[in-house]
């Protein structure tokens, strides 16, 4: 997949753009002054294969308690989100920050924008210019009627000249949307007029099963054209759901630096002959149980015979079902027969004596 190569900026220790691997962000969820808790959260999205965790700081009680975040996981890529007061950003600054997030719709004076610029320039802290359909300025929602996708790109591309005014160009962009097609659109706009790495995502996407619909339409329409160098997706969950569904879609769409398990499994049909949804969910949650997921191999399950074989000849291993039965093939030999009760344990087994060093 050929993608547009992009100014690359460094988060921590994480190259975002200039042809990097993708690297999967999320946001804490925790009350931000509770230094322990947000922690806690944030070592848990790392370990579930979070490479960036971002955070809300509202008041100076938060940026406080970041300082103490910060000495609690030192390891981990941190992003302050920011709203309203510029003075949050400047005090993350001096306590370790590794990007800031500032809204343009919402930041405040052009002063404050430029002590921001110059604390970030002399730590040499990238700045993410988040521009939401939610938040825009109000004379960008008067020329245009609503957040099209025009005013989404005219609020980033300001936003730009004016820390570029300050000397400032270690920049990541973000324009979202609950839209997926304005989300889309809108990313396409400043992919083609400038240089710096997008952020994609699709914002107040909702709930687990349509947030994922809705980034995945997104992602896959922007990063098969090339497009994106930083992942988000958002849910109305526990973040570290978001943190699975973006390696996830990453790695269904061939992205470089995420593998892992491909699981494929029929939809079933009249020819099924055993539980087949029930021994998918149990075989997935039990490959997480185990830390087998990052394995790259493909495992198939399937519920008949018509097309089990097929695709077992393809995967790393697989199972085609019978009569309360089924054959455990690997490479599409047949190795034995296993009874359904025993399925997912005979499939562990198997990878983990074949495929685990």
């Amino acid at each position: 997949m050929e993608r547009k190569i992009t100014k690359q900026v460094c988060v921590g220790g994480v190259p975002v753009g200039g042809g990097a691997r993708i690297p999967v962000q999320s946001m804490t969820n925790t009350d931000t002054r509770d230094a322990a808790a947000t922690a806690a959260q944030i070592r848990r999205l790392a370990e579930a294969g979070c490479d960036i965790v971002r955070l809300t700081v509202p008041d100076a009680e938060a940026a406080e308690s970041f300082r103490e975040i910060r000495r609690l996981v030192p390891d981990v890529p941190l992003v302050a989100d920011i709203h309203f007061d510029y003075r949050l950003a400047v005090m993350c600054a001096d306590y370790g920050v590794d990007k800031i997030r500032i809204n343009p719709g919402n930041i405040g004076s052009e002063d404050g924008v430029r002590q921001v610029a110059e604390a970030c320039l002399a730590r040499h802290i990238p700045v993410r210019i988040g521009v939401n359909g939610g938040s825009l300025g109000k004379p960008l929602l008067a020329k245009y009627g609503s957040p099209t996708p025009q005013a989404l790109y005219e609020s980033a591309m300001g936003h730009i000249a004016l820390l570029n005014r300050f000397g400032f160009d270690d920049i990541v962009i973000s324009v979202k949307s609950s839209s997926v097609t304005a989300t889309a659109e809108a990313c396409r706009f400043v992919s083609e007029n400038c240089e710096y790495p997008l952020h994609i995502g699709v914002t107040e996407a909702g709930t687990r099963r349509m947030g994922i619909i809705k980034n995945a339409a997104a992602l896959g329409a922007l990063i098969t054209s090339g497009i994106g160098d930083t992942v988000r997706v958002s849910l109305t969950d526990d973040p570290v759901e978001e943190v699975y569904a973006a390696r996830d879609i990453l790695m269904a769409l061939g992205c470089p630096g995420h593998t892992g398990m491909d699981i494929v499994s029929c939809p079933t049909c009249g020819r099924t002959g055993i539980d087949l949804c029930s021994l998918v969910a149990g075989f997935e949650k039990a490959v997480r149980d185990e830390g087998l997921a990052s394995l790259d191999i493909k495992v198939a399950i399937m519920g008949c015979v018509v097309n089990g074989p097929g695709e077992a000849r393809e995967a790393d291993v697989g199972i085609a079902g019978g009569r309360g039965e089924a054959l455990l093939f690997a490479k599409g030999e047949i190795i034995r027969k296993v009874p359904e009760d025993g399925i997912t344990a005979a499939l562990i087994d198997y990878i983990k004596d074949n495929f685990v060093k």
